[in-house]
Protein backbone atom coordinates (compact mmCIF):
# COMPACT_ATOMS: atom_id res chain seq x y z
CA UNK A 1 0.00 0.00 0.00
CA UNK A 2 1.40 3.35 -0.93
CA UNK A 3 1.14 5.95 1.84
CA UNK A 4 2.52 9.09 0.28
CA UNK A 5 2.41 11.60 3.13
CA UNK A 6 4.35 14.66 2.13
CA UNK A 7 3.96 17.65 4.36
CA UNK A 8 0.88 19.22 5.86
CA UNK A 9 -2.49 19.99 4.45
CA UNK A 10 -4.30 23.19 5.39
CA UNK A 11 -6.50 22.84 8.46
CA UNK A 12 -9.54 23.75 6.39
CA UNK A 13 -9.46 22.02 3.02
CA UNK A 14 -12.18 22.73 0.53
CA UNK A 15 -14.03 19.73 -0.82
CA UNK A 16 -13.65 19.36 -4.60
CA UNK A 17 -16.69 20.51 -6.49
CA UNK A 18 -18.23 18.68 -9.45
CA UNK A 19 -16.55 19.57 -12.73
CA UNK A 20 -18.38 22.34 -14.58
CA UNK A 21 -16.98 23.02 -18.02
CA UNK A 22 -19.64 25.59 -19.03
CA UNK A 23 -20.93 27.42 -15.98
CA UNK A 24 -22.30 30.33 -17.96
CA UNK A 25 -25.39 28.83 -19.56
CA UNK A 26 -26.20 31.83 -21.68
CA UNK A 27 -27.59 29.86 -24.61
CA UNK A 28 -29.45 26.63 -25.32
CA UNK A 29 -26.38 25.26 -27.12
CA UNK A 30 -24.19 25.73 -24.04
CA UNK A 31 -26.81 24.00 -21.94
CA UNK A 32 -26.68 21.02 -24.28
CA UNK A 33 -22.87 21.02 -24.16
CA UNK A 34 -22.95 20.82 -20.35
CA UNK A 35 -25.26 17.85 -20.45
CA UNK A 36 -23.32 16.05 -23.17
CA UNK A 37 -20.04 16.48 -21.27
CA UNK A 38 -21.50 14.82 -18.18
CA UNK A 39 -22.57 11.49 -19.67
CA UNK A 40 -19.90 9.76 -17.58
CA UNK A 41 -21.99 10.50 -14.48
CA UNK A 42 -24.07 7.33 -14.79
CA UNK A 43 -21.22 5.10 -15.94
CA UNK A 44 -20.38 3.53 -19.27
CA UNK A 45 -23.95 3.33 -20.55
CA UNK A 46 -25.19 6.86 -21.40
CA UNK A 47 -28.69 5.68 -22.31
CA UNK A 48 -30.29 6.89 -19.04
CA UNK A 49 -28.76 10.31 -19.65
CA UNK A 50 -30.06 10.41 -23.22
CA UNK A 51 -33.56 9.57 -22.05
CA UNK A 52 -33.34 12.26 -19.41
CA UNK A 53 -32.11 14.75 -21.99
CA UNK A 54 -34.94 14.00 -24.39
CA UNK A 55 -37.78 13.99 -21.89
CA UNK A 56 -36.73 16.79 -19.58
CA UNK A 57 -34.16 19.18 -20.92
CA UNK A 58 -35.31 19.53 -24.53
CA UNK A 59 -38.92 20.28 -23.62
CA UNK A 60 -38.26 22.37 -20.52
CA UNK A 61 -38.03 26.18 -20.42
CA UNK A 62 -34.50 27.43 -20.95
CA UNK A 63 -33.84 28.37 -17.29
CA UNK A 64 -35.09 24.95 -16.25
CA UNK A 65 -32.89 23.29 -18.89
CA UNK A 66 -29.78 24.96 -17.50
CA UNK A 67 -30.57 23.82 -13.98
CA UNK A 68 -31.31 20.26 -15.06
CA UNK A 69 -28.08 20.08 -17.03
CA UNK A 70 -26.02 21.13 -14.02
CA UNK A 71 -27.79 18.62 -11.78
CA UNK A 72 -27.20 15.84 -14.29
CA UNK A 73 -23.54 16.79 -14.47
CA UNK A 74 -22.96 16.31 -10.74
CA UNK A 75 -21.07 13.20 -9.68
CA UNK A 76 -22.02 11.18 -6.59
CA UNK A 77 -19.79 11.94 -3.62
CA UNK A 78 -16.93 9.43 -3.26
CA UNK A 79 -17.30 6.71 -0.64
CA UNK A 80 -15.98 7.22 2.89
CA UNK A 81 -15.68 3.87 4.65
CA UNK A 82 -14.42 2.66 8.02
CA UNK A 83 -13.50 -1.01 8.41
CA UNK A 84 -13.09 -2.49 11.86
CA UNK A 85 -12.34 -5.94 13.20
CA UNK A 86 -10.39 -7.83 15.81
CA UNK A 87 -6.79 -8.93 15.27
CA UNK A 88 -6.71 -11.66 12.58
CA UNK A 89 -10.28 -10.91 11.47
CA UNK A 90 -9.12 -10.38 7.87
CA UNK A 91 -9.14 -6.58 7.65
CA UNK A 92 -6.00 -6.44 5.51
CA UNK A 93 -7.35 -8.87 2.93
CA UNK A 94 -10.69 -7.09 2.66
CA UNK A 95 -9.03 -3.68 2.40
CA UNK A 96 -7.05 -4.93 -0.61
CA UNK A 97 -10.21 -6.20 -2.30
CA UNK A 98 -12.18 -3.03 -1.58
CA UNK A 99 -9.49 -0.64 -2.82
CA UNK A 100 -8.95 -2.74 -5.93
CA UNK A 101 -12.61 -2.53 -6.97
CA UNK A 102 -13.59 0.92 -5.73
CA UNK A 103 -10.33 2.85 -6.00
CA UNK A 104 -10.54 4.23 -2.46
CA UNK A 105 -7.46 5.59 -0.69
CA UNK A 106 -6.46 2.98 1.90
CA UNK A 107 -5.42 4.60 5.19
CA UNK A 108 -4.11 2.57 8.13
CA UNK A 109 -3.03 4.53 11.20
CA UNK A 110 0.08 2.40 11.80
CA UNK A 111 1.31 2.76 8.21
CA UNK A 112 0.49 6.46 8.31
CA UNK A 113 2.44 6.93 11.53
CA UNK A 114 5.53 5.26 10.08
CA UNK A 115 5.23 7.27 6.85
CA UNK A 116 4.95 10.58 8.73
CA UNK A 117 8.01 9.76 10.84
CA UNK A 118 10.00 8.80 7.73
CA UNK A 119 8.90 11.98 5.94
CA UNK A 120 9.99 14.13 8.89
CA UNK A 121 6.70 16.03 9.06
CA UNK A 122 5.85 18.07 12.13
CA UNK A 123 3.49 15.40 13.42
CA UNK A 124 6.07 12.75 12.54
CA UNK A 125 8.74 14.52 14.59
CA UNK A 126 6.41 14.76 17.58
CA UNK A 127 5.51 11.07 17.26
CA UNK A 128 9.15 10.04 16.95
CA UNK A 129 9.97 11.58 20.33
CA UNK A 130 7.51 9.23 22.01
CA UNK A 131 8.52 6.22 19.93
CA UNK A 132 12.21 6.65 20.76
CA UNK A 133 11.30 6.58 24.45
CA UNK A 134 9.29 3.40 23.96
CA UNK A 135 6.05 5.23 24.75
CA UNK A 136 2.70 5.10 22.97
CA UNK A 137 2.07 8.00 20.62
CA UNK A 138 -0.76 10.12 22.11
CA UNK A 139 -4.15 10.01 20.40
CA UNK A 140 -4.06 13.72 19.64
CA UNK A 141 -1.02 13.28 17.38
CA UNK A 142 -2.38 10.23 15.55
CA UNK A 143 -5.78 11.87 15.08
CA UNK A 144 -4.13 14.91 13.51
CA UNK A 145 -2.20 12.65 11.13
CA UNK A 146 -5.38 10.83 10.14
CA UNK A 147 -7.31 14.06 9.72
CA UNK A 148 -4.69 15.63 7.48
CA UNK A 149 -4.46 12.46 5.38
CA UNK A 150 -8.23 12.35 4.93
CA UNK A 151 -8.16 15.95 3.72
CA UNK A 152 -5.50 15.40 1.06
CA UNK A 153 -6.67 15.78 -2.52
CA UNK A 154 -6.59 12.09 -3.47
CA UNK A 155 -8.78 11.18 -0.48
CA UNK A 156 -11.24 13.96 -1.26
CA UNK A 157 -11.46 13.06 -4.94
CA UNK A 158 -11.45 9.26 -4.76
CA UNK A 159 -12.90 8.57 -1.34
CA UNK A 160 -11.18 6.78 1.53
CA UNK A 161 -11.07 3.51 3.43
CA UNK A 162 -10.00 3.90 7.04
CA UNK A 163 -8.50 0.60 8.17
CA UNK A 164 -8.96 -0.31 11.85
CA UNK A 165 -9.49 3.27 12.95
CA UNK A 166 -10.91 4.76 15.12
CA UNK A 167 -10.11 2.19 17.80
CA UNK A 168 -11.56 4.08 20.78
CA UNK A 169 -14.38 6.43 21.68
CA UNK A 170 -11.97 9.33 22.12
CA UNK A 171 -10.59 8.83 18.60
CA UNK A 172 -14.09 8.59 17.12
CA UNK A 173 -15.15 11.73 18.98
CA UNK A 174 -12.10 13.65 17.74
CA UNK A 175 -12.82 12.71 14.11
CA UNK A 176 -16.43 13.81 14.51
CA UNK A 177 -15.34 17.14 15.97
CA UNK A 178 -13.22 17.69 12.86
CA UNK A 179 -16.31 17.04 10.73
CA UNK A 180 -14.94 13.76 9.36
CA UNK A 181 -17.91 11.42 9.02
CA UNK A 182 -17.99 8.03 7.32
CA UNK A 183 -20.79 6.78 5.10
CA UNK A 184 -20.49 3.24 6.39
CA UNK A 185 -18.86 1.54 9.38
CA UNK A 186 -18.14 -2.12 8.54
CA UNK A 187 -17.47 -4.51 11.40
CA UNK A 188 -15.96 -7.92 10.62
CA UNK A 189 -17.27 -10.48 13.10
CA UNK A 190 -15.31 -13.69 13.73
CA UNK A 191 -15.79 -16.09 16.70
CA UNK A 192 -13.09 -15.70 19.34
CA UNK A 193 -11.90 -19.30 19.11
CA UNK A 194 -11.27 -18.86 15.37
CA UNK A 195 -9.37 -15.61 15.99
CA UNK A 196 -7.18 -17.30 18.61
CA UNK A 197 -6.43 -20.15 16.21
CA UNK A 198 -5.55 -17.74 13.41
CA UNK A 199 -3.19 -15.72 15.60
CA UNK A 200 -1.46 -18.54 17.48
CA UNK A 201 -0.72 -20.37 14.21
CA UNK A 202 0.90 -17.36 12.50
CA UNK A 203 4.59 -17.51 11.68
CA UNK A 204 6.99 -15.03 10.09
CA UNK A 205 9.72 -15.82 7.60
CA UNK A 206 12.52 -13.42 8.67
CA UNK A 207 14.23 -13.76 5.29
CA UNK A 208 11.33 -12.84 3.00
CA UNK A 209 8.99 -11.11 5.47
CA UNK A 210 6.16 -13.39 4.39
CA UNK A 211 3.51 -14.44 6.91
CA UNK A 212 2.58 -18.13 7.04
CA UNK A 213 0.03 -20.07 9.06
CA UNK A 214 0.82 -23.55 10.26
CA UNK A 215 -2.68 -24.79 9.35
CA UNK A 216 -4.12 -22.47 6.69
CA UNK A 217 -0.99 -21.43 4.80
CA UNK A 218 1.93 -23.71 5.69
CA UNK A 219 5.48 -23.11 4.41
CA UNK A 220 6.40 -24.69 1.07
CA UNK A 221 9.62 -26.39 2.19
CA UNK A 222 11.26 -27.81 5.31
CA UNK A 223 14.01 -25.21 4.92
CA UNK A 224 11.51 -22.36 5.23
CA UNK A 225 9.69 -24.10 8.07
CA UNK A 226 12.91 -24.39 10.06
CA UNK A 227 13.56 -20.64 10.04
CA UNK A 228 10.03 -19.40 10.82
CA UNK A 229 9.57 -17.30 13.94
CA UNK A 230 6.57 -16.36 16.06
CA UNK A 231 5.77 -12.86 17.28
CA UNK A 232 6.17 -12.53 21.03
CA UNK A 233 2.53 -11.49 21.44
CA UNK A 234 1.06 -14.19 19.20
CA UNK A 235 0.45 -16.49 22.14
CA UNK A 236 -2.98 -17.63 23.33
CA UNK A 237 -2.72 -15.70 26.60
CA UNK A 238 -1.71 -12.44 24.96
CA UNK A 239 -4.15 -12.65 22.07
CA UNK A 240 -7.07 -13.21 24.45
CA UNK A 241 -6.03 -10.08 26.34
CA UNK A 242 -5.86 -8.12 23.07
CA UNK A 243 -9.30 -9.42 22.09
CA UNK A 244 -10.83 -8.31 25.40
CA UNK A 245 -9.42 -4.83 24.89
CA UNK A 246 -10.68 -4.78 21.31
CA UNK A 247 -14.22 -5.81 22.26
CA UNK A 248 -14.42 -3.15 24.96
CA UNK A 249 -13.21 -0.43 22.62
CA UNK A 250 -15.30 -1.45 19.61
CA UNK A 251 -18.53 -1.37 21.63
CA UNK A 252 -17.79 2.25 22.56
CA UNK A 253 -16.94 3.14 18.95
CA UNK A 254 -20.12 1.47 17.66
CA UNK A 255 -22.17 3.79 19.87
CA UNK A 256 -20.93 6.65 17.67
CA UNK A 257 -21.69 4.90 14.37
CA UNK A 258 -24.72 2.74 15.18
CA UNK A 259 -26.82 4.33 12.42
CA UNK A 260 -24.28 3.49 9.70
CA UNK A 261 -22.91 0.17 10.97
CA UNK A 262 -23.16 -3.12 9.12
CA UNK A 263 -21.87 -6.35 10.64
CA UNK A 264 -20.25 -8.83 8.26
CA UNK A 265 -19.60 -12.50 8.94
CA UNK A 266 -15.82 -12.77 8.68
CA UNK A 267 -15.70 -16.50 9.35
CA UNK A 268 -15.99 -17.44 5.69
CA UNK A 269 -13.77 -17.63 2.59
CA UNK A 270 -12.41 -14.20 1.71
CA UNK A 271 -14.46 -14.09 -1.50
CA UNK A 272 -17.68 -14.63 0.46
CA UNK A 273 -16.76 -11.99 3.00
CA UNK A 274 -16.03 -9.51 0.23
CA UNK A 275 -19.33 -10.33 -1.49
CA UNK A 276 -21.16 -9.11 1.62
CA UNK A 277 -19.14 -5.89 1.71
CA UNK A 278 -19.40 -5.36 -2.04
CA UNK A 279 -23.17 -5.69 -1.89
CA UNK A 280 -23.41 -2.98 0.77
CA UNK A 281 -21.10 -0.58 -1.09
CA UNK A 282 -22.87 -1.13 -4.41
CA UNK A 283 -26.24 -0.38 -2.86
CA UNK A 284 -24.87 2.80 -1.30
CA UNK A 285 -23.60 4.02 -4.67
CA UNK A 286 -26.88 3.13 -6.39
CA UNK A 287 -28.80 5.08 -3.76
CA UNK A 288 -26.62 8.14 -4.34
CA UNK A 289 -27.13 8.00 -8.08
CA UNK A 290 -30.87 7.64 -7.59
CA UNK A 291 -30.84 10.65 -5.27
CA UNK A 292 -29.06 12.76 -7.88
CA UNK A 293 -31.57 11.61 -10.47
CA UNK A 294 -34.50 12.63 -8.23
CA UNK A 295 -33.05 16.14 -7.91
CA UNK A 296 -33.43 16.54 -11.65
CA UNK A 297 -36.99 15.27 -11.73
Amino acid sequence: MAMACSGHMPVEAAKPQPRTHFLACDSPSNSRKIFASSLHFLGKDPAPCRRFHASHIKNAPFARRSKLALVAMAKPDPLKIMLSGAPASGKGTQCELITKKYGLVHIAAGDLLRAEVAAGSENGKRAKEYMEKGQLVPDEIVVMMVKERLLQSDSLENGWLLDGYPRSLSQATALQEFGLQADLFILLEVPEEILVERVVGRRLDPVTGRIYHLKYSPPETEEIAARLTQRFDDTEEKVKLRLRTHHQNVEAVLSMYKDITIKVNGDAPKENVFAQIDNALSKLLELRKATLGSLAA
